[in-house]
């Protein structure tokens, strides 16, 4: 069991990024998810969009992002680095350029999101990238069979937000229940971990990893208090 901190790649410039992921790690954090800001951020929220404007505004040149990540792998071989990238990044990249990019730097876990169809979703999964896929808490069946065929790890939301099936009321029922359904793939489980006892509760719950974001994102500012909050998220792993 792991926390995954949220890592705004560029925010405020890449170079505090890059020391941020040092902080991180040294507070105990094994996995860290690291993204490419989206000129198109439409499924974040204003704080999230915010920051990926910001970082674009400073430098926009996508292949600096690109050694950015790779001097975060270099500086932290034991942390495993999960890549998020919207569909329109990818294409401004190009999406051979971006596979290329990832198989050369072993960076095979991506949450790709924003996706018109599955076509360049495929083309990763062709290629040898493990891209993850989105169950809501509700248990939507078009979900499960999608998070079936992926072969990347199931990114399984923590908390209702709506709507409750009744057949899986708690997370460790919809953990179970993609279990069944032949499920082998690790489960992260995230949206409203905000607290350490939310950790804990995922990892009763069965699942691999607990999502932390906003929680760390906003004491950037104060690393002490940051790296003490991170500690004890770990501590519950």
């Amino acid at each position: 069991m792991e926390i995954i901190c949220y890592l705004s790649n560029g925010y405020p410039t890449l170079e505090h990024s890059y020391e941020m992921a040092i902080e991180y790690a040294d507070a105990g954090c094994g996995m860290i998810e690291i993204d490419f800001p989206s000129r198109d951020p439409y499924l974040e929220g204003e704080y999230i969009a915010g920051r990926m404007a910001k970082a674009l505004e400073v430098c926009d040149d996508y292949d600096k992002y690109m050694d950015s990540i790779i001097a975060v792998q270099k500086r932290l071989p034991g942390v495993q680095l999960l890549v998020l990238a919207y569909e329109n990044t990818v294409e401004e990249i190009g999406a051979d350029k971006f596979i290329r990019f990832c198989l050369d730097n072993n960076l095979k876990d991506i949450l790709l999101v924003g996706l018109k169809d599955n076509a360049i979703k495929d083309k990763f999964m062709e290629a040898g990238l493990r891209v993850s896929c989105y169950v809501q808490y509700h248990m939507v069946p078009e979900e499960i069979e999608m998070a079936k065929k992926s072969n990347g790890f199931v990114y399984m939301q923590a908390k209702p937000t709506g709507n409750i099936n009744p057949q899986y009321p708690l997370l460790s029922d919809c953990i179970a229940h993609l279990r069944a359904c032949g499920i082998e793939s690790p489960i992260y489980c995230g949206v409203g971990v905000h607290a350490p006892e939310d950790v804990k509760m995922v990892k009763e719950a069965g699942g691999d990893a607990a999502f932390v974001g906003s929680t760390i994102l906003k004491l950037h500012e104060d690393i002490p208090a940051l790296k003490e909050m991170i500690g004890k998220f770990a501590a519950q792993c």
